[in-house]
């Protein structure tokens, strides 16, 4: 089989698996942008995922990966929302998933689809490895080399046919096959995305700086939501969307067509009072399937508690009450916050009388006394 006979085997089977994009570049194409997440690295914009560092140089060349690799294989799948996610923005009891978390774990789906289409270069005597976002690849700017878009201001992927909202998936393989163009930028003069950023993560345009990026604050930093960027967490329970929903390329964007993505009725616009009642058991049955799960209990209802907080909703007070004896000192100090933020005076007095005394974290102490109750 030739080349060109191949990749296009590969396509009509990457059709055939619900893909809606495939491209292929070769692996030196990330190269430049390994330069820049060095500079991104030496200046901590990273925050706490020293994964990314760790494996930097995996990143920055694909065959410091896999030294066979030849090709790049580039998937994309649609994941398009009905609607605008930042509709529920206003529903201030309610909580704020974004979209793409709102569906079944794009990972175990995606995988097993690019499992499916790599199976054409092993039938030619090719071997090939799939990748979706867990392994130390650059899928955006390997995506961008191929044609599938452009890696706007916000350093997200978007696509003249898609706008903003696709996952990618990378198949690397020993196959020489023909690669095809580049996108060009097409971002223009346009600033929307920057300046839709509740807590201004971009210090400029196509860099972000994770330690803002309400993405990273409510997903992947552990311990206490610094104080600086909590009302701007909104009611943003699990990520945020922003970004990527002002892009006005999403006009030619369209809802996707895989239904195992597709948002669950119960995580587009959940009620916060009852997720603050969510215990681990409780959580794994709610988020089974989804990739929420991977943050943990204590995590979310961190967020959770948060975002009751910054509801402004006094009748919201009751939700947080158990939460300041719970076992997690994170739930705890974050409880004890959104209280000083809701709770009637008399009421936030008692309930720091009760707890006060037997509170032993010292961080924990110190959010009940920025809210002005100290222990007698």
């Amino acid at each position: 089989m030739t080349p060109a006979a191949l990749k296009a085997e590969i396509v009509a089977r990457a059709r055939a698996y619900g893909f809606d994009a495939v491209a292929v570049t070769a692996p030196d194409a990330c190269l430049e942008a390994g330069e820049r997440l060095m500079a991104a690295l030496d200046l901590g914009r990273h925050g706490t995922m020293a994964w990314l560092a760790e494996r930097a140089a995996w990143r920055a060349d694909p065959h410091a990966l896999w030294p066979e690799a030849r090709s790049v294989i580039m998937l994309a799948m649609n994941y398009g929302p009905d609607r605008d996610p930042r509709a529920i923005l206003d529903e201030r009891d309610r909580g704020a998933i974004s979209v793409y978390a709102q569906g079944d774990d794009y990972h175990d789906l995606i995988k097993g689809r690019l499992k499916q289409v790599a199976g054409a270069l092993a039938s030619a005597g090719h071997p090939a490895k799939v990748f979706v976002d867990t392994a130390p690849v650059m899928e955006k700017p390997l995506a961008a080399a191929a044609g599938l878009g452009w890696q706007g201001k916000h350093t997200n992927l978007v696509s003249r046919d898609f706008g903003s909202w696709l996952f990618l998936g990378a198949i690397f393989t020993s196959a020489e096959l023909p690669p095809d163009a580049p996108e060009t930028d097409r971002c223009g003069s346009c600033r929307a995305c920057l300046d839709a950023c509740p807590t201004g993560a971009f210090p400029a345009p196509y860099q972000l700086d994770a330690r803002a990026c309400i993405s990273y604050l409510t997903i992947e930093h552990a311990g206490p939501i610094p104080h600086r960027y909590r009302d701007k967490l909104g009611n943003r329970i699990y990520g945020c969307d922003d970004c990527l929903a002002a892009c006005p390329w999403n006009k030619f964007a369209e809802a996707g067509r895989e239904m195992r993505l597709a948002g669950r009725a119960a995580l587009k616009a959940p009620g916060l009072a009852e997720l603050a009642r969510l215990d681990d058991a409780g959580f794994r049955v709610l988020f089974a399937k989804s990739a929420v799960k991977r943050i943990g209990r204590d995590r979310f209802v961190r967020n959770v508690a948060i975002a009751i907080g910054n509801s402004g909703d006094a009748g919201l007070t009751a939700a947080l009450e158990p939460l300041i004896d719970d076992a997690s000192p994170l739930v705890r100090g974050a409880a004890a916050w959104a209280l000083g933020r809701i709770a009637p005076p008399a009421t936030l007095a008692a309930l720091a009388a009760r707890r006060l005394p037997s509170e032993t974290d010292n961080e924990v102490r110190a959010e009940w006394a920025a809210i002005g109750m100290e222990a007698a």
